[in-house]
């Protein structure tokens, strides 16, 4: 237990340091030239750097991400290695981000933001009346539909399979054209890749809000756009693909599109400091030779 060495990302260093066992070394990532010995590694979120160094590393046994969302790194790791999410650190702040998307868009908050004239040509909608489509019920579809309950809106929720009242994932084309709003949570696999295309779209109604908190790639861009550019329509986004968006994207000016946030929906200051201490309750957690949690993939 006394050579268990930590390599962590800035924004998490303190908050692992704080928690590691005595005997242990807690190093930064980013100022460590040689991570060969490395056991456990906190990298940073939304980038590659240094990504490309894990594949040869023979000594590293854990991975621990900052986000939920784990496909960006996936394609790095050796087999030997375990990698844990972070799930449940940033499901406030995210189902926060979705729940202000959609007042934000029934309330007309979002489409007169740019206004500069006294127009009086639409009226607000009420969410309480809305039919809400969760895509994706884990612990932040959970929140989310938490914080829509009291409002009066109507949640249906399909999970990666139908359970505890929970729809099955075949079931969204007949549940699609019911929906007033469609959320987007679920994480990016094979599965989900391009699961929200042309078909699934043109079975939406006219008007429907398409909120997107979970990949780019779980939609396929161009028939999104199609539709924004139409006005048929809404979108808010927090991910696209590709990511980030070009400044020359069509997508930024279609009529449709009423706000898109550069990925930042989960990265609040509660968001990160959850995330943070999570990391550093892992490592103590596995210096003490104890089940890590949030396993996404065990280590061979």
């Amino acid at each position: 237990m006394d050579d268990r060495r930590a390599a962590i990302t800035e924004v998490a260093f303190d908050a692992v340091r704080e928690r590691a066992p005595d005997g242990s070394d807690v190093v930064l990532l980013e100022d460590t030239h040689d991570l060969t010995s490395v056991d456990f590694v906190v990298p940073a979120s939304g980038t590659v750097d240094r990504l490309d160094e894990l594949r040869s590393l023979d000594r590293l046994s854990v991975v621990q991400v900052l986000s939920a969302g784990t496909d960006r790194i996936e394609p790095y790791l050796p087999d030997h290695v375990t990698l844990c999410n972070a799930r449940g650190a940033r499901d406030g702040p995210v189902a926060e981000w979705i729940l202000g998307a959609l007042l934000g868009t029934s309330a007309g908050l979002l489409e007169y933001a740019g206004a500069t004239s006294w127009n009086r040509y639409r009226t607000v909608e009420d969410l309480s009346e809305w039919t809400v489509l969760i895509v994706g019920m884990g612990s932040i579809g959970q929140r989310l539909r938490a914080y829509l309950q009291p409002i009066g809106a109507h949640v249906i929720g399909v999970g990666s399979r139908a359970h505890d009242g929970l729809h099955a994932p075949e079931e969204l084309p007949d549940l699609l054209p019911a929906a007033d709003a469609v959320v987007l949570l679920a994480p990016l696999s094979e599965a989900t890749e391009g699961m929200i295309g042309t078909e699934e779209l043109a079975r939406m109604r006219d008007g429907t809000l398409l909120v997107n908190a979970a990949r780019g790639a779980v939609v396929d861009t161009d028939a999104l756009l199609a539709e924004l550019e139409r006005g048929r329509l809404r979108a808010v986004l927090d991910v696209v693909d590709p990511e980030p968006l070009p400044e020359d994207h069509r997508l930024w000016h279609a009529r449709g599109l009423m706000s898109l946030t550069p990925h930042i929906a989960g990265d609040s200051p509660a968001g990160h400091a959850n995330a943070a201490a999570f990391a550093g309750d892992q490592f103590a957690r596995w210096c003490r030779g104890e089940e890590l949690r949030n396993i996404v993939r065990r280590g061979r």
